[in-house]
């Protein structure tokens, strides 16, 4: 297999970013409204991770589907990091993936097509650690290389979990470091040291299988998992779509290694600022907080951590059995007195 840095491949240097929550809000305004089928549980008009719907009384799909240009150079990686991704939605609603199709798009002419057997292969073997079966696909020949996936979970009808349950006294526990647009970037302009990025795609490789399983032993009341809107976006989504206020402790939020320092010398992808932008007149920052910490805050994420709500009596338990399994879990704020929709960063 040729050696090929995937990371140059990518239009603009592009971060694989989703689209800016501002811009796709603008686009969805034209769509017509869809009749509402009552077996719809969780659908498009709410900013969940995944669409839910009842099949009977005791059984529910959830569906999503998330693909993206290369944001590492090994293939194999990139792979691993796209299932991770695009299972992670299904974790977030409490559901347990079961398959998956592969959806590719690749300059199948121009490029080895030994790196796309082993994107495909990284992806298969995330899916076996996941028990997820790969049922298909699709592909097109396109310049630029990109891959995802298309996952359906099950779920019992009365077990989803939404952004929307966060109640008052809630803590707020995060399950993976944020920085990792930043760290990506940095990869793409070879500013990371070989340990520094095995150490960014462990983290994005990590399945959220078992923090989904532990948070099934205890009472969660709202969960998401942090991705492309940044930190603060979807801090700013579970506030809105719960009618409540957050407070955020910064101190308390884990960072990959050396974020601050790269964000100071300008590694910032586009899509991060798009997401500062898009929550400032929803997000409250304490007068210390300089820039460099908001940005850090809302940078885009891919296959992050997931952002759970469980009440305040209950979080230190559910903290200390999810890093009891290894899972690089921290207690990083709470649901608190302020305005519905707003957060509040100290």
């Amino acid at each position: 297999m040729n050696k090929v840095k995937l990371t140059t491949l990518t239009t603009k240097g592009g971060c694989g970013c989703k689209i800016g929550p501002t811009e796709l809000h603008e686009v969805l305004l034209d769509l017509p409204v869809q009749k509402k089928d009552p077996n719809l549980l969780v659908g498009v008009d709410t900013g969940d991770d995944a669409g839910v719907y009842k099949l009977t009384d005791d059984l529910a799909i959830v569906q999503t589907l998330d693909f993206f240009t290369p944001i590492v150079d090994d293939p194999y990686d990139f792979g691993q990091v796209a299932a991770a991704n695009a299972l992670s939605d299904v974790y977030a609603m409490g559901g347990t993936p079961i398959t998956a199709l592969n959806i590719v798009a690749f300059p199948i002419f121009d490029l080895d097509k030994a790196i796309l057997t082993e994107i495909l292969r990284g992806a298969s073997d995330k899916l076996q650690e996941a028990d997820c079966n790969l049922v298909g696909g699709h592909s097109i020949d396109d310049k630029e290389p990109k891959f995802g996936l298309s996952v359906t979970g099950t779920i019992h009808p009365d077990r989803i979990l939404t952004n929307a349950g966060a109640k008052k006294g809630d803590k707020l526990i995060l399950t993976k470091p944020i920085g990792v647009g930043i760290s990506t970037t940095a990869i793409k302009r070879g500013l990371l040291s070989e340990e520094e990025t095995k150490r960014v795609t462990k983290v994005m490789a990590t399945l959220n299988r078992t923090a989904a399983e532990v948070m099934k032993d205890y009472d969660v009341h709202a969960c998401t998992d942090v991705t492309g809107f940044g930190l603060l976006g979807h801090l700013t989504e579970m506030a809105t779509e719960s009618r409540q206020a957050i407070t955020l402790n910064k101190a308390d939020v884990p960072v990959l290694p050396r974020v601050r320092e790269l964000a100071e010398s300008g590694i910032v992808p586009g899509g991060s600022k798009s997401n500062l932008r898009h929550v400032k007149e929803s997000v409250h920052f304490d007068e210390h907080l300089d820039e460099i910490d908001q940005i850090i805050l809302a940078d885009a994420v891919t296959s992050g951590g997931l952002l759970m709500a469980i009440s305040g009596e209950d979080a230190p338990a559910l903290l200390k059995s999810l890093q009891d399994k290894g899972v690089e879990a921290k207690l990083i704020g709470e649901v608190s007195d302020g305005e519905s929709g707003h957060t509040y960063v100290k």
